[in-house]
This record gives structure tokens, C-alpha cells and sequence, in this order.
């Protein structure tokens, strides 16, 4: 019982580190960066500055308050992200958008430092201990206005310019399906489609065929094998009877006498036999002296 108990614990507190290590903040990308807003996104205030847009690639929603975001390699907790804010818990494969704005006086996504269009920028996010680094980027000197710096796919590694700036959404929109249109090019009547989809039916009918046949196969060997084997069982049983058949059969009548209660008919016959004496004058009362002798 201690032992179940014991086990049960160790189970519970994996799946509670599990799931801890799945909320935590090391899955944060910084995404994308626009250096000089002058025709772009603008704040809650209508002011136009640039930003730093973080994304969640984890399947589980992700809390980055309390993790530090910087411009300096020397200064790691630069702005602190501030706690308490509900919004920022990023969900599954969702943005949050800083503004790098130097007023963090705004509220909790305003940052403390500004980026500068006329050197390189580093931007850094740094867990909440301040110490370990969830990811970095450098944006080289010489942006464009308007046009963002950032992940070519929405948190994967590669980087570069990208030819729109798209805050607070995907870096990249999917209008079409890559298969879908490599099959218009190359089987516009779906000739080939159907094919495939043919040969796909009939190949998993065939198995399933192949599977239940093997199957019975199986099953009558097994039934075979059970038979001969509760036959070997009954002549080796005879064999080592230390009875022949003649005693079980006088054994059986036996006991079948004793059961009916079978008894002999003489039981139930009365016989009566007469009993012959020899006639005596003198034994008979008929000649007694009783009687007045006759003269």
C-alpha cells in the first residue's frame, strides 16, 4: 500500500514538472523588430515608435511577466517586465508587440530604451533570473522605414528582412497549399489522384484480407491441436485405469442394485407348509372322560 502511494506521488510530481517546464518562458522568440515607424503600427497613445514583437512557439500558453527585455549585453535586466498584467500571458502561437518608445510611464508594454536607426541593434530577453538568456537578436544598422527585421517564419531560427512589417501577426501568410498546387500542375484532370486513392483502398482491403485469413488459419490449428490433445488426455487416462472393463461393468450394476433397492422375490412370498403328526386316540379330545362313557 505504501508503495502504490509512493508511486502514485512520483507520477504526480513528473507530470507537475512536465507541465511546469512546458509553461515556461524559454519557448519566447523575439519575432520580429522595426527599427523606424514612420507609416506603420501605432500605440494606444497614436504615436508612432518602434517595437519589438516576442511570439510563443509552445503549444501552451506562456507568462513572460517577471523575464527582462534589453538593448545592452552589460545590463541583462534592463526592463523588467512588470507582474500582475494579465495580458501578458501569451498563448499558443501568438505575438505580444513592446514598444520601444523610452516611456515605460505608458503601462506595462512600453519599454525603457529606444532602438537607434542609424547603428546596429541588440535586443536580448532574459528569464526571470536575470541571468539566463532565452533568445537574442541583432538588427544591422541601416533599416528601412517601415520595413521590419525578423524570423523568415514565425519563431523558427532563420533571419532577415522581411518585405512588410506585420505586428502583432504571422511573419509570413500561407494563401495557398503547396500540394494542392503542385497536383494542378502536374494531374489538372486527377487522373493520378485517383489512382492513388484506388491503389491506397485496395491495398488496405488486401491486408485486412491477408490479416482475418491468417487469422482463421490460426484459429482451426488451435482447435485441432485442442481436440487431439483432450483425446491423448482420455486414452491415457484409460490406459493407467487399474480397473478392466468387466469390473466397472459389475461395479455399475452393483451400485445401481443399491440405489433402486432391488431385493429378491422370496421377500414378499408367504409359504405355508402343513405340519403331519401321527394320529394318536389317546392324544384327541374328542376321547375324552368328560363325557358320560356310552354303554
Amino acid at each position: 500500500m505504501i508503495r502504490n502511494k509512493i508511486s502514485i506521488l512520483m507520477l504526480f510530481a513528473l507530470f507537475c514538472s512536465a507541465g511546469a517546464f512546458a509553461q515556461s518562458a524559454s519557448s519566447i522568440r523575439i519575432n520580429e523588430v522595426l527599427v523606424i515607424n514612420e507609416d506603420n503600427f501605432v500605440d494606444n497613445y497614436g504615436k508612432r515608435s518602434g517595437w519589438v514583437e516576442l511570439y510563443n512557439s509552445s503549444v501552451g500558453t506562456v507568462d513572460i511577466k517577471g523575464c527582462y527585455l534589453t538593448d545592452d549585453k552589460n545590463n541583462p535586466t534592463k526592463y523588467p517586465i512588470p507582474k500582475g498584467d494579465v495580458l501578458t500571458a501569451v498563448k499558443p502561437r501568438q505575438h505580444v508587440l513592446f514598444w520601444a518608445d523610452g516611456q515605460p510611464s505608458k503601462g506595462t508594454f512600453h519599454l525603457n530604451f529606444t532602438l537607434n536607426p542609424n547603428k546596429e541593434n541588440y535586443i536580448a530577453l532574459f528569464d526571470a533570473d536575470g541571468k539566463t538568456l532565452i533568445d537574442e537578436v541583432t538588427i544591422p544598422a541601416g533599416q528601412t522605414a517601415d520595413i521590419s527585421y525578423g524570423r523568415v517564419i514565425d519563431g523558427e531560427e532563420k533571419l532577415g528582412i522581411l518585405t512588410r512589417a506585420t505586428p502583432s501577426t504571422n511573419n509570413v501568410t500561407l494563401d495557398t497549399n503547396e500540394k494542392i498546387e503542385n497536383f494542378k500542375k502536374n494531374d489538372s484532370y486527377g487522373v493520378g489522384m485517383t489512382l492513388t486513392a484506388m491503389l491506397a483502398v485496395f491495398s488496405v482491403l488486401l491486408l485486412l484480407f491477408i490479416v482475418f485469413k491468417n487469422i482463421g488459419i490460426a484459429a482451426i490449428k488451435a482447435s485441432k491441436r485442442n481436440v487431439q490433445k483432450a483425446a491423448g488426455d482420455i486414452a491415457a487416462s484409460t490406459k493407467t485405469s487399474a480397473y478392466t472393463g468387466e469390473i466397472i461393468t459389475a461395479i455399475s450394476m452393483a451400485l445401481h442394485e443399491v440405489n433402486e433397492d432391488v431385493h429378491d422375490t422370496e421377500d414378499t412370498v408367504l409359504t405355508i407348509k402343513k405340519v403331519v403328526r401321527t394320529y394318536s386316540p389317546w392324544s384327541s379330545k374328542i376321547y375324552t372322560l368328560r363325557e358320560t362313557p356310552k354303554k
